[in-house]
């Protein structure tokens, strides 16, 4: 795969344990697929690591700009890879990889993307690509997260649900506070009871840690979502 060094333009709170990380395109004109990875570390460092690109592709070109939500680390840094970076630095860009797409002949299917904490990264890239086709399908979105305030671009997500573009169902699996008043409880089976209303028409993609997804995936199978319908993409924790 081809590297490419570029700037980092800015390094951004998303959530209190995510950071949004812009990179500069403009000399550097990056062709990827909703939803697909690349690999970024300090520039002439190794090693590299893989995050998903949280941009669409027609974003990225219209910009100039790619977008990475990265997790923090236990000791809150981006991590040994990226440790070092600020706005300024050059990174190397490899990529792009990953074969968790949006296919062709989605836009004739319900969609429905289901994500756990910073997994939204591609599902994110995927929405704004299925959403700039007119008419869009009808789309849902099960967004799970350890409390209220990480879930990261849930502004953008609201905005979609106002204008009645998306459906948007959350569900917090940490917190105990009275003052959330919307969904609790790791994602399963009656969570997808509640938006799940064409099976056999609906495509899915899941993208979180391992066992959420597999948990998710099993679920959906339970409520008759055939296996060629989801597509998948974890990571382990």
């Amino acid at each position: 795969m081809p590297v490419v060094t570029v700037p980092l333009l800015d390094v951004a709170a998303a959530t209190p344990r995510s950071r949004l990380l812009t990179l500069d395109l403009r000399q550097h004109p990056f062709e990827f697929l909703a939803g697909q990875a690349v690999l970024l570390g300090v520039h002439g460092q190794g090693p590299r690591r893989p995050y998903s690109i949280a941009c669409s592709p027609e974003r990225a070109g219209e910009t100039g700009r790619l977008e990475l939500l990265v997790a923090l680390e236990a000791d809150g840094g981006l991590g040994q890879n990226l440790s070092s970076i600020r706005p300024g630095s050059p990174v190397d860009l490899e990529g792009p990889l990953g074969t968790f797409v949006v296919p062709n002949g989605s836009l004739e299917h319900r969609l429905l993307f289901v994500a756990g904490g910073t997994g939204i990264a591609p599902l994110r890239a995927m929405l704004d690509h299925v959403l700039r086709h007119s008419p869009s399908p009808p789309i849902a979105v099960l967004y799970s997260a350890r409390r209220p305030d990480e879930f990261a671009f849930i502004d953008e997500l609201r905005e979609h649900a106002r204008t009645g573009r998306i459906d948007v169902h959350q569900t917090v699996t940490r917190d105990g506070s009275a003052g959330w008043s919307g969904g609790r409880g790791r994602i399963g089976r009656s969570h997808f009871e509640k938006i799940l209303h064409d099976p056999l028409a609906t495509l899915c993609f899941i993208c979180g840690p391992r066992a959420m997804v597999s948990e998710s995936v099993a679920a959906l199978r339970a409520l008759g979502v055939p296996e060629a319908a989801i597509r998948t993409e974890g990571w382990a924790v």
